[in-house]
């Protein structure tokens, strides 16, 4: 396909490149000629120059949804250093950083706006986009719309519907890990043709890949042997749960590993210390949960080791991605246990709502205004939902025209004084005094100097309306008398329809729920299919991204080593001893767990927003290695369920 000039150029000029990769420029001509693309590359396959070199080809502005603030911030910082004009609009700035970036937006000085998928359900700043000239919108991490998708987020349902309403002429979707299903349904969101889907494949030649055996109390010997019998370099170990992360990371350390722990239980601040640490070293180990590994751009990472099994064959594909991008070779290997199939399992049961949580919250919804000020969190712990589910079951319900959202609102504001309160009111007439000093009585002095202010209340005791509150404070914050803080959010909803039959639809989004439940069950069996492939591992995991390849030649199976046969697991049926503390439980009669699933949810040790109190109860993980299904049908025979 011809390059146009205008992209050599500008290929050239602003991004120092002489050449474009493979499918660059069939989705950036696509692109230019008007047609919205799919591009699918891999990991690594510079999906991002798609759309910022025909951002600057294009008039007016780029939109760019990405799911990882860190992320929009490496990328714009690459983007400033080449000169373009490029900005994020997020939750970390402050109020003044958001206006100057929605000022030169509005005044057409912007080539890219980086965004988070949450920011198009705030109607303020539709209404700033609806008066901007954008040309392109581009939805990284794409398969998030789609619930056939390996890492479905609610947020992303609602992407399509907005550029459809602002009537954005192309949109470039971007992926690394879409399947048939996953490709078409992401497609059909944005009326996307089939011929302009664009799959560069994802072969690999570099990446060697491996799958091994393991028994669970062997796994930290065999991860210790590989690396001491291969050569140093990066690595990234991938395990799933927290306290697995921090054991291993501990033990590599102890037998002269240099490695670091890394997930989301750890504070802002030590992660990003871990993660520079990784950046630049030679040798560094990290060993981490999911939460470690998007927007981590490190060419030379040259080991990934699935120290607990993928949830998955898309997922699989993309934490592997991250090894060898400068091309050198690298070593893929996962342990294959079959017991983290229980922990996976319990994991994807447990996130399942029962029929009571759903019918409580849609009650809650339809029971009173018809405009809502909600927070998913206090939802949760209300009806005992994990929060993503409360946010994908709200998604549902706008998507299926119950409600719709109207953006967030905080209520609550933290105000630090840089000046006295005389100081402050002096150059005010008599009666915006009287108004401003009305407004500072309902602050509330902290320990550290700063004041609370709960906005809602305050507009209540004092009689005056949130907005002209607001307006005073930013108006003061801007003349440098205060620094302001916001806090406190709460999501805007309108009822536009409530349902009939109310029960009626808790059953249906009871059943929605449980087909997205059986999906990411069989992700977990595929894996296991994957991972004990006979013939070669490369070639089946292209097969599952429907791409022909022959045998690779430089995988396990394809350099002589036997098909993966995991050693025999036989879940833990439970004990005796077990069985008697689950009696002294149901005595307790605890008013957390009430329905059978909870109670299950509790005895695998599956926290809920419910019994997050209730984790040092001696009951709490009772049953954590039995399949938790075993577990939901004990709990239904106990309950009389």
């Amino acid at each position: 396909m011809q390059v146009p000039p205008v992209v050599t150029g500008l290929l050239r000029d602003s991004f120092g490149f002489d050449t474009l990769r493979p499918g660059q420029s069939e989705a950036i001509t696509r692109l230019l000629d008007g047609r919205s693309v799919l591009a699918i590359f891999p990991t690594g396959g510079g999906k991002s120059l798609c759309y910022q070199l025909p951002a600057l080809a294009l008039p007016g502005v780029t939109l760019v949804i990405s799911p990882l603030i860190a992320l929009m911030k490496d990328q714009i910082d690459f983007l400033k250093a080449r000169g373009i004009a490029a900005e994020r609009y997020d939750s970390s700035l402050d109020a003044q950083q958001s206006r100057d970036v929605l000022g030169r937006l509005r005044d057409g000085q912007l080539k890219l706006l980086y965004i988070s998928p949450e920011r198009l359900a705030n109607e303020r700043f539709l209404q700033t986009i609806r008066r901007a000239d954008v040309s392109l919108l581009a939805v990284d991490e794409a398969h998030c719309i789609s619930q056939w998708g390996h890492n479905f987020r609610p947020e992303y349902l609602k992407v399509a519907r907005a550029a459809k309403e602002l009537n954005i002429p192309r949109v470039l979707a971007l992926t690394a890990t879409a399947d048939r299903e996953t490709a078409a349904d992401i497609a059909r969101a944005f009326d996307i043709d089939a011929g302009d889907i664009v799959h560069t494949g994802f072969y690999r030649p570099n990446l060697e890949l491996h799958a091994s055996p393991a028994k669970p109390g062997g796994k930290k010997a065999l991860l210790l042997e590989r690396l001491r019998s291969r050569p140093k370099g990066p690595a990234i170990v991938y395990v799933t749960l927290q306290h697995t992360a921090e054991g291993v990371a501990a033990y590599l350390a102890e037998n002269g590993i240099e490695a670091r722990a890394y997930h989301a239980g750890m504070a802002n601040e030590v992660r990003s210390e871990v993660q520079e640490a990784f950046m630049a070293s030679d040798t560094m180990v990290i060993v981490a949960t999911i939460a470690f590994g998007m927007g981590v751009d490190k060419a030379d990472i040259r080991a990934i080791y699935h120290y607990n099994l993928p949830k998955g064959v898309e997922s699989y594909a993309q934490e592997i991605g991250r090894a060898g991008r400068d091309g050198k070779p690298s070593v893929c290997e996962m342990f294959v246990c079959l017991q983290d199939t229980l922990v996976l399992e319990n994991f994807v049961l447990g996130d399942t709502p029962d029929i009571q949580s759903v019918t409580s919250l849609l009650e809650e919804l339809f029971g009173g205004e018809d405009h809502l000020l909600l927070s998913p969190p206090a939802l949760a712990n209300r009806h005992d939902i994990r929060e993503l589910v409360v946010r994908t079951l709200l998604t549902y319900l706008e998507l299926d025209g119950y409600l719709r959202a109207l953006g967030h609102i905080y209520t609550s504001y933290t105000l630090t004084p840089n000046k006295t309160s005389a100081e402050m009111l002096a150059p005010f007439d008599e009666a915006r005094q009287a108004f401003l000093k009305k407004v500072l009585s309902r602050c509330k002095k902290k320990r550290n100097g700063s004041f609370g202010l709960d906005v809602e209340e305050a507009a209540q005791a004092i009689g005056e309306p949130r907005d002209r509150i607001l307006t005073a404070l930013e108006y003061l914050e801007g003349k440098g008398d205060i620094d302001l803080k916001a806090s406190g959010t709460r999501q805007r909803f309108w009822v536009k329809k409530r349902p009939v039959h109310l029960d009626g639809l808790a059953r249906e989004l009871e059943v929605r729920f449980a087909e997205r439940e059986g999906r990411e069950l069989e992700r977990v069996r595929q894996m296991l299919v994957l991972a004990g492939e006979p013939e070669c591992l490369t070639m089946r995991l292209l097969q599952y991204f429907d791409e022909k390849s022959g045998p690779c030649g430089h995988c396990g199976p394809c350099l002589g080593e036997e098909p993966c046969v995991p050693p025999p697991f036989a879940p833990r049926r439970p004990r005796e001893r077990s069985l008697k503390k689950l009696d002294a439980l149901m005595a307790e009669a605890l008013p957390q767990l009430t329905t059978p699933r909870r109670l299950a949810k509790f005895l695998c040790g599956l926290s809920s927003p419910a019994t997050t109190r209730l984790k040092e109860h001696e009951a709490f993980g009772l049953f954590e290695r039995v399949p938790f299904k075993m577990v939901l049908e004990m709990a239904e025979r106990v309950m009389g369920a």
